[in-house]
């Protein structure tokens, strides 16, 4: 699965999947289990919004205990996936969680979920757009500009980028300081009206609108200024560093909006 990172076209993974040399093969899944999953996940879309929603409901609390990522190929969740890179992740809660803020600053910090759910919010609705192909129109997040917590750390000089870690143990994302500082980046705790729930990298994650959705990093933990840009999980795997839509890793998808 590795691959160069300066390889002229990236994996065919989804970046928001199970990548099968860290997570292992996992227990096998029976051929009627499969069929089953793949029928019900059909059934899922044609069905009325209710049904759509239980069943998303379903398919994330199994995909929560899948190693295997076969409940990630069915057409579920209002078209997002339900993956991550390894093999199981961590729940979180509002006694539990913490995101920090430090590198080159001068106030390092450590936020509660009550201490940002606290800040000023700020509502995106935007297109997601996966590197692999799929898309999920005009969906909301809402949460913290991630340039309101860098002023209230006091960026310091010399400082020119930010990495972004996550506590899957695994995952780590990076955006130059100029991209960081955009108004459509939100460290998110809402998603379509609704607490961000652990599928879809709750309770915080970080939400990058015009990126590929592989550097929206879920299960956010630690936010750190850097002096350079630091590659992420899926860079060192052959994805763009710098992923606008359309505009990187060799696609033409039309922009997100």
């Amino acid at each position: 699965m590795d691959r160069n990172p300066d390889a002229a076209e990236p994996p065919t993974a989804d970046p928001d999947s199970a990548d099968p040399d860290t997570t292992g093969r996992g227990a096998p899944v029976g051929r009627r289990v499969i069929l089953g999953m793949l029928a019900l996940g059909a059934g899922g879309m044609a069905a009325a919004p209710w049904l759509q929603a239980r069943l998303e409901t379903f398919l994330a609390a199994a995909a929560d205990n899948d190693p295997t990522g076969v409940t990630g190929l069915l057409p579920n969740g209002g078209g997002f996936r339900y993956y991550s890179v390894t093999s199981s992740v961590p729940h979180k809660n509002a006694d539990s969680y913490r995101l920090t803020v430090g590198g080159l600053v001068d106030k390092p910090a450590g936020y509660r979920l009550a201490d940002l759910r606290a800040l000023p919010q700020h509502r995106v609705v935007h297109d997601v757009q996966c590197v692999t192909g799929w898309r999920v129109p005009h969906t909301s997040f809402e949460g913290v500009r991630l340039a309101t917590l860098l002023d209230a750390a006091g960026v310091r000089p010399g400082a020119g980028a930010v990495r972004f870690t996550c506590f899957d143990g695994a995952y780590s994302e990076s955006l130059t300081l100029e991209q960081a500082r955009r108004d459509d980046v939100l460290v998110a705790l809402r998603m379509r009206d609704e607490p961000l729930g652990h599928s879809h990298g709750g309770p915080v994650r970080l939400y990058v609108a015009p990126m590929y959705f592989y550097k929206s990093a879920k299960w956010l933990s630690g936010i750190e200024v850097t002096r350079d840009v630091q590659p992420g999980y899926w860079e060192h795997r052959g994805y763009d560093v710098d992923a606008w839509v359309g505009k990187s890793n060799g696609r033409d998808d039309a922009p997100t909006t």
